[in-house]
Formats: structure tokens, C-alpha cells, sequence
């Protein structure tokens, strides 16, 4: 039976007063690992909405208003459920929150996390080429789908212990038709890894996305 939903929830504080806080995801939204509340074993990831680049100075976390379906948190709460419920490899959806102020809005999103999952930023120095080919291939099947992941990089997948791949941060992402956007993809994938100096993993990533299956 789901959780009766908590605004609370939403508020880091909490969850210190809590001693429910189990760690912290890098990044520049602080991302924080949670002990849900009556669940036996599992934890949470609560994201706030955070900008990057240069508006970062002025603006780090507020978004213009729109209306409430149109906020980030729940488009990306909407998407993440929709994936899920095809059987694709994403984290399942908790709770989106949003607090409006006049003309902007702040946000954050509860997801249930990965137990043991690691980034595939932190495994390309070992990985097996079967790992790398399941990376190829879990992307594939995402492009089938049609998701645009436009922030497709070596820490936005996952690496389960049993080996499965999965795919995080759907921020901003999108259901589209084929097209350019899945080579775009691919090339920021692609600088990702050059960035953590392991190009030479795009060649079994893009043999996995190649490869003939049924799906």
C-alpha cells in the first residue's frame, strides 16, 4: 500500500533530525541517500532541482512558474513512472515536490534508490566488454522507446551488482520520434567518456547498441 505522501518529505532537515540520511551523491544538486520511512530495507534519493553553468551565480535552484504540470519535477516524475511501467531500467518514482512563490518555483524528486548500483563512470577501469555491451544495449532500448536523454553520460548509468545496467536523471528528457537526437546522444555519451579518459570503451558500447535482438 503506498505511503501516505509527507510535504516534509521534501525538506533535507528532516531527514538529519531523522538520522535518516545514509550518504550523499555527487553532483551539484546534493542529492541525499534516505532510509524510507516504514519500508524494511529500502532507501530513497531525494534530488532537489539545481541549475548549472554561469545563471548558477544568480540562481542556483528557482524556475519560472508556469502551472504545476509544467514544472520539472513533475514532468520528470510523469516520464520516469511512464518508463518504468514498460519495464525499462529506471529508478522507480516516489513523489515529485513544488513550492511556488509568485512568479517562480522550486522543486525536488523522490526516487527509490539502486541498492549497491555504482555510476559507470566509477567501473570503466575494470570493465569487461560484456558490461560495456550491456551498456550499449540498455541505451538501445531506451531509444526504442523513444526517450531523449539529453544529459547522457557516465554517471547518468548505472551498474546494478548482478551486472544490469540502468538509466538515471531524466531532467528535462523527453519522448520523441526517431531522429538526430539519438546520435546527439551518443556523442555526449562519447565525451563523457573521454572526459574520464576511457574513449576506448565506445567501441564495445556501440557494439552492444548495434547488436540484433528481438527487442
Amino acid at each position: 500500500m503506498p505511503l501516505p505522501l509527507e510535504p516534509r518529505w521534501f525538506c533535507p532537515d528532516y531527514w538529519r533530525e531523522q538520522d535518516a540520511v545514509t550518504g550523499e551523491a555527487p553532483g551539484r544538486g546534493a542529492s541525499l541517500f534516505l532510509k524510507a520511512p516504514d519500508r524494511a530495507n529500502e532507501q530513497w534519493v531525494l534530488r532537489p532541482y539545481r541549475r548549472g553553468g554561469l545563471i548558477a551565480q544568480l540562481n542556483d535552484a528557482s524556475y519560472l512558474w508556469t502551472g504545476r504540470e509544467r514544472t520539472r519535477a513533475f514532468r520528470e516524475l510523469r516520464l520516469t513512472a511512464a518508463l518504468y511501467t514498460q519495464g525499462l531500467p529506471v529508478p522507480r518514482p516516489v513523489a515529485a515536490g513544488v513550492w511556488q512563490r509568485g512568479l517562480v518555483y522550486r522543486a525536488a524528486l523522490i526516487t527509490v534508490r539502486l541498492a549497491g548500483a555504482r555510476a559507470l563512470a566509477d567501473c570503466l577501469a575494470d570493465a569487461d566488454e560484456a558490461l560495456l555491451e550491456r551498456v550499449g544495449a540498455t541505451i538501445r532500448r531506451f531509444h526504442h522507446a523513444g526517450l531523449d536523454h539529453v544529459d547522457l553520460n557516465a554517471r547518468n548509468l548505472l551498474v546494478a551488482p548482478d551486472g544490469a545496467v540502468f538509466l538515471i536523471d531524466l531532467d528535462r528528457c523527453r519522448l520523441r520520434h526517431t531522429g538526430r537526437w539519438q546520435a546527439d546522444n551518443l556523442s555526449r555519451l562519447e565525451r563523457s567518456l573521454e572526459k574520464f579518459d576511457a574513449k576506448a570503451s565506445l567501441p564495445a558500447i556501440l557494439d552492444g547498441y548495434h547488436a540484433k535482438t528481438d527487442d
